[in-house]
């Protein structure tokens, strides 16, 4: 455990670490070295991260890098999705998926999709948000740059109230660490295409039309400036 929201015993009727628990110092913003830029980014996460569900088996991740433009720099893109990943999963699986992908490479960066998995097997919130705040402290901390792309809604109401009380905060801890982070819940919960394509699935991942959807949230959502690159 790190030293940035130190454990559960002290929670707010939120769920949430009081004020006085956060002890987080944010490093120094991530540089992008001289010399031809080679970047290592990894996707890590859950169903989500890993296109379940999709026809046409691009999930958002590849379509937000296949429309990435990265004139001035070279990209290797790694999805490292898992499906039934929950964030405590995904804290432990960086440590050893990552690194190799990283290895020559002059930027690394890390790229986290985590949430439905840990509403699924009843992860309390402030668990969760300790588990990202853990991944982005360590990450920072190592000179990687992370960006974090929240929980999307499902059709079931009692979920989505777990889900955007998660999605809130993780949109706190990125808040309070300076990294970037897409809200999927609010923009699509309501949203008549991604209603009817969870419809016409198992009613939480999406097909081709949702993960186009969320790709475009990312995109939209500061993803080209984040990997300081033109266009």
């Amino acid at each position: 455990m790190t030293t940035s929201e130190r454990g559960s015993s002290h929670v707010s009727s939120e769920g949430r670490p009081g004020p006085a628990e956060i002890e987080y110092t944010p490093s120094p913003d991530f540089q992008v070295q001289e010399g031809p830029r080679d970047i290592g980014l990894c996707f890590l996460g859950d169903g989500f991260v890993a296109g379940y569900g999709d026809p046409k088996a691009l999930g958002w991740v590849s379509r937000v890098v296949g429309r990435t433009a990265a004139e001035d720099a070279t990209l290797t893109a790694y999805n490292l999705g898992v499906r039934g990943s929950s964030s405590a999963d995904a804290m432990t699986r960086w440590r050893v998926e990552c690194p190799p992908r990283w290895v020559g490479r002059s930027e690394r960066r890390l790229v986290i999709g985590v949430g439905a998995e840990d509403v699924a097997q009843g992860i309390t919130t402030a668990r969760s948000r300790l588990n990202l705040a853990n991944i982005l402290d360590e990450a920072s901390s190592t000179g990687i740059a992370s960006f974090v792309v929240g929980p999307t809604p499902t059709l079931d109401a009692e979920v989505n109230e777990r889900l955007r009380v998660l999605a809130d905060a993780q949109a706190d801890v990125c808040q309070r660490r300076g990294v970037p982070h897409v809200d999927c819940f609010a923009p699509l919960q309501g949203h008549d295409q991604w209603q009817s394509d969870l419809a016409a699935g198992d009613t939480v991942h999406p097909g081709q039309a949702g993960y186009g959807l969320i790709a475009w949230l990312v995109l939209n959502g500061g993803w080209q400036p984040w990997l300081r690159l033109d266009g």
